[in-house]
């Protein structure tokens, strides 16, 4: 098993370059304008479309949470397997199996629910020979990590949840000892498959004299969430990432936080 691909929704405060960048490199075509030239000078907005959408699943996640992370998918060697034993530990399947193909061949697909809105999608690929998926190609490094941030005191249920759902073991951990400025701390457990392929972060705030930066996270994006998704570094050993350097994360974070107003 190991992360296959991640499904965003996003609002975009810049029109006119995100519409001209979703038309000429991802294929969409410009449907509708509404700005000063149209009398709203409140309001300024560009719709594009692809194909045909049904964009109410997209659609309700934008409204509930702006910019975010909808979908964390996995590469899976048996989906049916998977998905029966994910049923079987009381899952819920968003959609069931299905599939998608192109001349390249077939890919199988499954979705079940993790926290809050995220959802997690199997995709087993089998013999398929196409870069990525049926349809888009993709340019992509590989991931490193996957945060879930979570409200107080939710972390171990969700850690258990990634145990007994999806037999993820606890790969590394911290808590508020360690990661904690003046202000604020954080707990967090680091989820992981039985190949270790697979890294998922779940973090959830702790008491401290001012609000957490994962409260601030869980306040305006409305719950649980995907926080942020990490990509392997070209010199992981130079680099390095442990707790050490976690911490100045954190600590980065809350500079941001206090320029915000929200610490």
């Amino acid at each position: 098993m190991k992360v296959e691909k991640v499904v965003g929704t996003s609002y975009e405060d810049k029109g006119p370059k995100a519409c001209t960048y979703y038309c000429v490199r991802l294929g969409f075509q410009p449907l509708a304008y509404q700005g000063l030239e149209t009398g709203s000078r409140k309001v300024a907005a560009h719709v594009v479309r692809q194909n045909k959408p049904d964009d109410k699943e997209m659609g309700d996640h934008l409204v509930r949470h702006g910019d975010a992370t909808k979908d964390v998918a996995f590469t899976v060697e048996d989906l049916d397997e998977i998905v029966k034993r994910a049923k079987e530990r009381g899952a819920t399947i968003v959609r069931d199996i299905w599939e998608e193909s192109d001349e390249n061949g077939k890919v199988r697909f499954a979705t079940i629910q993790t926290y809050g809105d995220t959802t997690h999608t199997f995709v087993e690929r089998g013999d398929y020979q196409g870069l990525f998926l049926p349809g888009p190609s993709c340019d992509l490094e590989i991931m490193d990590h996957i945060v879930g941030n979570q409200p107080d005191l939710e972390m171990e249920d969700v850690a258990k949840w990634y145990e007994s759902t999806l037999m993820f073991h606890r790969f590394w951990s911290v808590d508020d000892t360690q990661i904690y400025t003046e202000y604020s701390a954080l707990r967090s457990i680091v989820m992981t498959n039985w190949e270790e392929t697979i890294k998922m972060p779940i973090n959830e705030p702790a008491a401290g004299k001012k609000k957490s930066q994962i409260q601030e996270y869980v306040d305006y994006y409305g719950g649980a969430g995907v926080q942020h998704i990490a990509f392997i570094s070209k010199d992981i050993i130079k680099a390095g990432f442990g707790a050490g350097n976690f911490k100045s994360l954190f600590e980065s974070f809350e500079v941001e936080q206090d320029k915000r107003g929200n610490l």
